[in-house]
Formats: structure tokens, C-alpha cells, sequence
């Protein structure tokens, strides 16, 4: 297929697709998928080789959010039925961490719930930075707090923090479709202050909100735009008692091709499968492996995930291996340049998008394949008495 040949060796060269190319690659057929998958994966193989980074959640603060992101279990006017307290202490925090490093996680999550930190935030994220990295000092910290003031950013690098998590989630003209209170803009702002600091800039979406695939592909170059290091594609979980609760527009089939588009837009960058992959990708989850290099090991802020043992089975039946802590996750140039960042607080400039025409959007699935069966609310692991999931 001279498609998948072209993408392919862009993909080796480190070279943008078009639009055109990219939009082709979401509009591909289930007889085509395979040899989509094998594309993408060969892409994958060329910098990232057979590893897969484990990431471990710590949502340090649940619900009450004043944002009204509709796709959030924890937004303003929420009615899910999710975990809901206040800050976990250090040492709390630091409990949690553990059990995802037991498991084999290499990077800790720090998540708290609101439109951005505070102050005095800011000084209770540096103290579980130090009560974690205390404990295991090779360990990666990602905080993900929402929209950051000035020197907030910085404070974090001077904690301890290797990269902080802010997601663009859609394009910038739909963004105001799901949120209300804060906008694009804003998002991308907090993820230049991050890179601007010399933080590690993990920036993501957010598929099957009801987006066209232009929308998909308009993020996912501003993504490459950005400069991400790490870019993590969440897949919408339908809480009930959220505006989104009946957008179940996602398959298997489609959670694959837009992995591959990532992947092809951002060939020597983390793509990360996020949120929902149990729920949307289900028994199809392996042959996500071999387009994405990273997944969370065990829950997510308010749902759960597949158990942490099934996990790693998964990764070893499909033939990957975990990536150690003593391994650099980025290739050897992009590596270099994040450490000049970090020395000199720039980030590399990305390549910009070229032009290109649309395909059709996906038909939403019938109702007999809606799976609300598969999210579980999260009741165990932090914020609560019981065991994690790791």
C-alpha cells in the first residue's frame, strides 16, 4: 500500500506527513488494519525497540473541580458517583507511589483536580516530590495540576519534577464545545511555560468526544507543533452523570488507526495509551503495543484499570518488555535536546502541519455495543483503605 510506505519512511526519517496523509490513515478499512498496525509499528521499533514504559497514577486531590470540562468524572455539576477528598498528605502520597513502583512503573503521576495550584499547592506537590524521590531517587515525577501562574513551573523543576502533564485534549476550534471556563489558549500557555522551565512537556488528547477526524489530526499536529515529549492518547470514558455519558463513538478498530496516526505524526516521541483502553481497545489491547512504547499500570484518577499482573502479562505474551529504570525512554537526539532544555530553559521547535483534505467522520457505535458495563468507578488505592491496583 504506497500510503503506509510513504508514512513508513517519513516515520524513519523523522519527517511530518500531510494532512492529507494523516486524514488517510483514520479513514483506512478493517481489511487494511493490520497492515496499519505493521506500519506504525515498524516506526515504533526504530526508536523505541520492543520497550514499554509503565506509568503509575497518584490523583492526589479527587473531584470538587471547578472547571466544567465535559468529559471529566470530577467537573463542576459531575453527578458520577466518584472517590471525593483533599490533598493526600507526603507520606500518604508517597505510600501510593510505592505500590506502582513495586509494579514495575517507572514514572509517578502527581494528579490534583482544579483549574490550577496555588501557592501553598505548589509547596504540598514539592513535599511528595521529596518524600518520593526520597524513597527511590531514580524514580520520574510528572505533576499534573492544571493551568500554571508564573515561576510555578519552575518551582516544580526546582522540586524535583521531570515533566508536568497538560493536555490540549481537541482542536482549538471545537475546544469550546466541551469547556466553558478556561480555554485553548490557556492550555497551550501552561504547556510553554512547562517546556519554558526546562520540564519534560507531556501533552495528550482526548478521542471519541463526538470529533471529526479533522479535529483529530488539527491536535495531533499542534501536538508535534508543541514539541511534546511525551504524548498521551486517552480514549473517553462514558462516566454516567456527565454530559459525555452516551458518546460511545469508539471501536477497537478505530482506537487502532488513531494510534497509528500519532504515531506517524510523532514517530520518535512516548505515545502513551491513557485513559480507556480497556474499555475501548478490550481484548485488542496487545496489538496497541505494537504501535505505542507506554501505558499506565493498573487505575486511573477515578475509574479502574485492568489488574497490574494482567498488565504485565500482556506486555510479555505480546513480546515487549518493560523499560528498566536505568533506560533512557527517548531516543538518543531527543534526549539531547531535553537536556539542553533543562540547561537553558528552551524547548526544540516542532514542524508545522501542511495542508490536506478530510475524511468522513466515524459512525458512532449501535446501541447494543455500548460497554457502560466496563467502567468501573475507582474504589481502591488512594483516598481510600483498600490496596491499590498495581
Amino acid at each position: 500500500m504506497d500510503l503506509l510506505d510513504t508514512l513508513t519512511a517519513k516515520g524513519l526519517r523523522r519527517e511530518l506527513p500531510t494532512r492529507e496523509e494523516a486524514l488517510a490513515v483514520l479513514a483506512t478499512t478493517d481489511d487494511e488494519l493490520l497492515d496499519v498496525v505493521a506500519a506504525a509499528g515498524r516506526v515504533r521499533r526504530q526508536w523505541f525497540g520492543r520497550r514499554v514504559k509503565l506509568n503509575y497514577l497518584v490523583n492526589l486531590k479527587s473531584g470538587l473541580c471547578p472547571e466544567d470540562c465535559s468529559y471529566c468524572s470530577q467537573r463542576l455539576g459531575s453527578k458520577a458517583e466518584i472517590l471525593k477528598y483533599t490533598w493526600l498528605k507526603p507520606e500518604q502520597a508517597a505510600e501510593a507511589a510505592a505500590a506502582g513502583l513495586a509494579g514495575g512503573a517507572k514514572r509517578v503521576c502527581l494528579v490534583a483536580s482544579g483549574r490550577g495550584p496555588t501557592d501553598r499547592d505548589i509547596d504540598r506537590v514539592a513535599d511528595t516530590i521529596a518524600a518520593i524521590k526520597g524513597a527511590n531517587e531514580q524514580v520520574e515525577v510528572c505533576a499534573c495540576l492544571g493551568l500554571l501562574s508564573d515561576n510555578q513551573a519552575e518551582r516544580l523543576k526546582a522540586a524535583g519534577a521531570d515533566a508536568y502533564n497538560h493536555n490540549l485534549n481537541t482542536s482549538e476550534s471545537t475546544y469550546g464545545d466541551i469547556t466553558s471556563t478556561h480555554t485553548y489558549a490557556d492550555r497551550v500557555d501552561t504547556v510553554n511555560k512547562a517546556h519554558g522551565a526546562g520540564l519534560s512537556a507531556c501533552s495528550g488528547l482526548i478521542a471519541g468526544m463526538g470529533e471529526s477526524d479533522e479535529d483529530l489530526v488539527d491536535v495531533v499536529f499542534a501536538l508535534r507543533e508543541l514539541d511534546s515529549d511525551s504524548v498521551p492518547v486517552n480514549f473517553l470514558i462514558p462516566f454516567e452523570g456527565t454530559p459525555l455519558a452516551k458518546e460511545w463513538n469508539l471501536t477497537p478498530q478505530r482506537c487502532l488507526r488513531i494510534l497509528a496516526m500519532v504515531r506517524f505524526v510523532c514517530p520518535d516521541v512516548e505515545v502513551r495509551i491513557a485513559g480507556g483502553r480497556e474499555v475501548h481497545l478490550r481484548s485488542m489491547q496487545p496489538l496497541g503495543l505494537h504501535i505505542a512504547n507506554s501505558i499506565f499500570l493498573g487505575d486511573y484518577l477515578t475509574s479502574e484499570g485492568q489488574a497490574g499482573q494482567a498488565d504485565l502479562e500482556m506486555i510479555a505474551d505480546a513480546g515487549f518488555e518493560v523499560e528498566g529504570a536505568g533506560q533512557v525512554t527517548l531516543p538518543q537526539h531527543r534526549s539531547e535536546v531535553s537536556a539542553a532544555a533543562d540547561s537553558c530553559g528552551t524547548g526544540g521547535g516542532g514542524c508545522g502541519p501542511c495542508g490536506g483534505a478530510a475524511a468522513p467522520e466515524a459512525e458512532p457505535v449501535a446501541a447494543d455495543e455500548v460497554r457502560s458495563d466496563l467502567v468501573k468507578v475507582r474504589r481502591r488505592g488512594a483516598g481510600t483503605e483498600l490496596a491499590p491496583n498495581a
